[in-house]
């Protein structure tokens, strides 16, 4: 079993959760997925069983001729394309994906909120996106109540769903953490329809997180100006709120409200 511990690559082996994740996903045949961090293979197979149309992108050089040994037929048949590199460097032009597509994805841990902000602020974003992350991340994000910055930036493009856990024991080499399959699915740009409206949103959401023992009030007053109490009034936010219990909703109406 080849690892490399600096990629922070933990290959899942139990079948029963391989099958899980393929199973969110909702595959039609000859459905495009994106699949990054295939590792040997294991998810790539049952994604190809199910008739799925696969692109992956692997980092790990030495995973490659692995990858092109195993799935030959396929990839010869078209049915599966390998690309060496980084997720978070590579563009959808770059693995030339045009059209609708999925993302599955069993990302390493230190690297997970960016990859999760790349697939869902694409502007031709996924459809849907089932991960396989840290078991407390899934919980942050998918929770309805108590936001995080992580949580928010995933809520404005899409919704989040906890689907199970899969525990540290189904991984070669066991991680440290129990894991758990994550699908977003409804992923659109609807809340953040351009550039501008996107960078406005998060500069809001980063200051309005920024001292977190302070009223979100105060975080925000600098960036909003003498019209904080207005705008929260009117996006039904109390006085005495944090940024934690503010809702996508009423962000977005503050978002809104500095915009114009």
């Amino acid at each position: 079993m080849l690892k490399k511990k600096s990629l922070g690559q933990h290959f899942l082996q139990a079948h029963s959760y391989i099958s899980l994740i393929a199973g969110t996903a909702s595959l039609r045949e000859g459905e495009c997925v994106l699949e990054v961090g295939p590792g040997e293979g294991a998810l790539t197979r049952e994604l190809l069983s199910r008739g799925a149309k696969v692109t992956v992108i692997e980092k790990d050089h030495r995973l490659i001729p692995i990858l092109k040994e195993t799935f030959k037929k396929e990839i010869k048949a078209k049915q599966l394309t390998v690309f060496e590199g980084d997720a978070l460097e590579m563009s959808l032009a770059d693995i030339k994906i045009k059209g609708a597509y999925k993302v599955v994805a069993n990302i390493p841990y230190y690297i997970t909120g960016a990859l999760i902000k790349k697939f869902l602020s694409e502007k031709n974003p996924a459809s849907r996106v089932v991960l396989l992350v840290q078991k407390e991340v899934a919980e942050r994000v998918a929770r309805e109540k108590k936001e995080s910055i992580l949580s928010l930036s995933v809520k404005v493009y899409g919704d989040p769903k906890y689907i199970k856990t899969v525990p540290r024991g189904a991984f070669v080499p066991a991680p440290n953490v129990d894991s758990a399959v994550l699908l977003i699915e409804n992923v659109s740009r609807k809340n953040l329809k351009d550039a501008a409206a996107e960078a406005k949103f998060f500069a809001l959401v980063k200051t309005g997180f920024g001292q977190k023992r302070k009223l979100l009030k105060k975080n925000l007053e600098k960036l909003l100006g003498t019209n904080t109490s207005a705008l929260f009034a009117k996006a039904g936010i109390p006085e005495n709120a944090r940024a934690e219990d503010v809702s996508l909703s009423q962000w977005l109406s503050l978002a809104a409200a500095k915009i114009k």
